[in-house]
């Protein structure tokens, strides 16, 4: 089983230099890179599975973004926001030296691609968006905000398996071997136990948002939308409770018209572990 290599880049934010780590699989000197970016309160292990599975065609890099993973923390909690992680992400291409590149991205990691796709001159010359768009239902805001940056400390790597199994139904159904494969990258040793491996002050932008701040960034995300021009695949759980069919089909009729994929029994959000998800973003990616 190929294991990814680790690597870091220097980053500009408000307060200084952070660096961002970022996973890589297959040949550094492909120039066809694939960029696979994670959810809230992720990291870039999630795609394992479907980066083993493309490293013999790309140049496959999962960043931990900003106060996630092997990631720095950041000093001013605020600036973890989209526009700062879109901006560590152009630094990334630059070190990369991708000029075009593949962008797959589930929820957060979709928006930050949305938004680098909708940039003049934007590299990204491929998009996958999974379980994500422009409006997200107020209540799955709700739902992760119950849980995001909780003090939390579990005795065991089982025990934290069964804990984020509990709030993360949505991802559909996974074998207990595959679970652990998900959980292990998730958490930091703490003493004789484990925490999680993110800073708790995401949520603080998160739980900052206002009915007035989302409804000024969901325009906002709209326009973006509409500026991107690549080829544009949207994946969504069935069950989802993030994005809304109307929300989907809205995405198929304007801005890059993205095509749609759901699929059953899964909800916010597909994970690519299972064959006939990565199957389905294999095919867009690859062809024509």
């Amino acid at each position: 089983m190929q294991e990814p290599r680790l690597d870091h880049v220097q980053c500009l934010g408000a307060r200084g230099l952070h660096r961002v780590a970022y996973w890589e699989w297959g040949d550094a000197a492909n120039p066809k890179v694939l960029v696979c970016a994670h959810g809230l309160s992720r990291q870039g292990r999630d795609f394992d599975t479907p980066a083993r599975a493309l490293a013999g065609d790309y140049r496959v890099v999962a960043p931990d973004v900003a106060g996630r993973g092997q990631s720095d923390w950041l000093a001013d909690p605020m600036g973890y926001q989209l526009p700062a992680y879109v901006a560590d992400m152009v630094t990334l291409l630059a070190r990369l030296n991708a000029h075009t590149v593949h962008w797959l991205g589930t929820s957060m990691g979709g928006l930050i691609g949305l938004g680098l796709a909708s940039l003049p001159g934007s590299p990204v010359g491929k998009l996958v968006l999974n379980d994500i768009g422009p409006t997200v239902e107020p209540e799955a805001v709700a739902r992760i905000g119950s849980y995001l940056g909780l003090p939390m400390r579990w005795p065991t790597v089982e025990a934290a398996a069964d804990y984020m199994l509990g709030i993360s139904q949505g991802f559909g159904t996974h074998t207990r071997e595959q679970w652990l494969a998900l959980t292990r990258p998730m958490l930091k040793p703490d003493g004789d136990g484990w925490k999680p491996h993110y800073d708790p002050a995401i949520a603080v932008p998160f739980r900052a948002m206002t009915p007035e701040i989302a409804k000024a960034g969901e325009a906002a995300l709209w326009k973006a939308y509409d500026g991107i021009r690549c080829p544009t695949l949207l994946l969504r759980g069935a069950d989802s409770d993030l994005l809304t069919r109307d929300t989907a089909l809205a995405m198929t009729q304007r801005g890059p018209r993205a095509r749609l994929h759901e699929f059953a029994n899964v909800g916010h959000a597909p994970m690519f572990v299972a064959p006939e998800q990565v199957a389905v973003v294999r095919e867009f990616l690859l062809g024509p």
